[in-house]
């Protein structure tokens, strides 16, 4: 049984870090692609929209890593934390590709932009739902 615990925490722990790298690089990736191919054009204002959403998905990406290897955090945590904010990223960052971009795409997603403060409103979760567990450690 307690290999079976064990096993099931080291799989979590490997999936929030594997996502964590995933989100990272493809956040450094995002950026390079906007700074340079996008910057020829986008507007500044879609180009800030868009390096709003590279921020914010390497922070997550970076909050994923802290989540990950913080020992203190609880298993049941880690798991909310990791589907709120991977759903928080893709909702929050993925919306603001999508429109900043949708004037060279030709894609008109307009009626995603309710997603965006769903997403952060996601992010936010899992930020709070980290600190009530860490408050519950600390009573």
């Amino acid at each position: 049984m307690v290999d079976y615990i064990c096993s099931k925490k080291i799989i979590m722990q490997t999936k929030i870090l594997s996502t964590a790298a995933i989100l990272g690089m493809l956040a450094i990736i995002l950026g390079a692609f906007g700074a340079h191919a996008l910057k020829q054009v986008l507007t500044l204002e879609q180009l800030a929209a868009f390096e709003t959403g590279v921020k914010y998905q390497m922070y997550h990406a970076l909050f994923l890593l802290f989540v990950g290897l913080v020992p203190s955090v609880t298993e049941k945590a880690r798991k909310m934390i990791y589907w709120f904010t991977v759903i928080g990223v893709v909702f929050f960052s993925g919306s603001i590709y999508f429109l900043s971009t949708r004037t060279i795409t030709g894609i008109d997603l307009k009626s995603i932009g309710i997603i965006t403060p769903i997403g952060g409103l996601l992010l936010i979760i899992a930020w709070f739902w980290l600190f009530i567990d860490l408050m519950r450690k600390k009573s």
